[in-house]
């Protein structure tokens, strides 16, 4: 409490609290919507199995219009970006050495869970487990594993997007927009492979507008790089957001639905579609709305130290969630106690309650081994040994080219594991080529990090 009291005092004055507590929010409710819509029972082999509640839950498919919250994750990661990379300029640093150090804080932690996740599968086919039955259990693991791709994409294109931000402003996610329209037509009409483009640039859109609002700060900034802060913005987003979203999804093509159900011809998450985008639109309008009393309530000392708190551990809560899952089915099939009621039952109501509670409680076990981890990742420091200033050196070309390829490392193995099926025998649970490009990847950062390949 000591350390939180501190760390809330020593908050800037300018900071804006409100894109801290929009990440925090943000993954908490992707962690309980993942809980809630999970659906355990037994396959024919009398394994433990899970799947989506929402193909047996149509009247649900509005709520995750709210509960399909990565929009929100992707617009403060681009507000985040963009205040740490004209932080890291302002004090002489290069766009090189801003991605070096912005790989600790999401490498470590993910790191952390695919070493324990390997090492435990290695246990269990020692012990005699099918390599089919492994990668099961680490597939659904790393279901989170999805989003972090679309991110480690997104975080090195930080550079060179913001530099077509400060010249052109908003158009850039209207350009965005308009080809995620083009990679949905693709995959209404043909050729499906045109959509392919929309996990990258529905994502990036929505990261552009951190940008444009990063940039209100100045009062010399241009208008068309700003976002309108106001509630009169934040209404109108939210009207032309729902109206866009309703006529794309009740009388258009696009299911109404923004999770992924088994049988609907389009997933709306992947890659973003239009309707995706809408929500967006309307998500961020209802942000612009409650900004101003968040912000008041954010000045409180107590819930800032909790947004603190979160935030410390937010990626680690994030990682492990799906493995608190696991854990806790594993444990109660093992006692012989796992409820298994049918969807929609009173019985599969009343369970939510304990399944949740005993959920958060493994999952608080979970942060506090591995939460440190992220919560001692330390931002690039500015003082040297003897106190004063450090000012961050440039870089080699070289560095550059090593930090790009270190993201692509990332990027390629944990693509390489999503892709790979989950009834796949692998007796590490991980492909092996997903992991060592993985770990390549991280040793490359790691490597930068230490102060190779810089000039100073």
């Amino acid at each position: 409490m000591r350390r939180l009291r501190q760390l809330a005092e020593r908050t800037p004055a300018a900071r804006e609290r409100y894109v801290d507590l929009l990440r925090g929010l943000a993954i908490t409710m992707v962690v309980l919507g993942h809980w809630g819509i999970t659906v355990i029972g037994y396959d024919r082999a009398g394994r433990p199995a899970g799947h989506s509640a929402l193909g047996d839950l149509p009247w649900a498919w509005p709520l995750t219009w709210v509960a399909q919250v990565m929009p929100v994750f992707f617009l403060v990661g681009g507000y985040a970006n963009a205040a740490s990379l004209a932080a890291r300029r302002s004090r002489g640093g290069d766009a090189t050495g801003w991605l070096i150090d912005r790989s600790a804080r999401l490498v470590r932690p993910t790191t952390a869970l695919l070493v324990v996740l390997a090492v435990g599968a290695a246990v269990a086919r020692f012990r005699g487990a099918d390599p089919t039955e492994i990668r099961t259990v680490v597939w659904f693991a790393t279901i989170p594993l999805w989003f972090l791709v679309a991110y480690l994409v997104v975080v090195p294109l930080t550079p060179p997007m913001y530099a077509l931000h400060r010249r052109f402003g908003l158009v850039v996610p209207l350009v965005l927009v308009g080809l995620v329209a083009l990679g949905d037509l693709g995959r209404i009409f043909g050729p499906a492979g045109l959509a392919t483009g929309n996990y990258l640039f529905g994502w990036l859109a929505v990261h552009q507008l951190g940008f444009a609002w990063y940039d209100t700060r100045s009062p010399d900034t241009p208008a068309r790089r700003r976002l309108p802060l106001s509630r009169r913005a934040g209404a109108v987003l939210v009207a032309v957001g729902l109206t866009a979203l309703v006529l794309l999804t009740l009388v258009g093509p696009y299911p109404v639905a923004m999770l992924n159900v088994p049988g609907e011809r389009l997933d709306n998450a992947a890659p973003p579609s239009l309707a995706l985008l809408s929500v967006a639109t309307a998500q961020l309008g209802l942000i612009l709305l409650l900004r101003g009393p968040a912000e008041r309530w954010l000045h409180r000392p107590r819930p800032w130290q909790a947004v603190i708190a979160v935030n410390a551990v937010v990626l680690t809560v994030f990682l492990w969630h799906l493995t608190a899952a696991v854990l806790l089915t594993g444990l109660l099939d093992a006692l012989g106690v796992l409820p298994t009621p049918r969807v929609g039952s009173g019985a599969w109501w009343a369970w939510r309650v304990p399944w949740l509670l005993a959920l958060a409680v493994m999952l608080a076990a979970l942060v506090a081994v591995f939460g440190p981890i992220e919560a001692r990742t330390r931002r690039p420091g500015r003082t040297g040994a003897d106190g004063r200033e450090r000012k961050p050196s440039g870089h080699t070309p070289l560095a550059t080219a090593l930090a790009v390829a270190g993201y692509a490392g990332l990027v390629v193995g944990l693509l390489l594991n999503s892709l790979t099926r989950k009834a796949a025998p692998e007796p590490l649970g991980l492909p092996a080529p997903a992991l060592v490009a993985y770990l390549a990847g991280a040793g490359v950062l790691r490597l930068l990090r230490s102060g190779w390949g810089s000039r100073g």
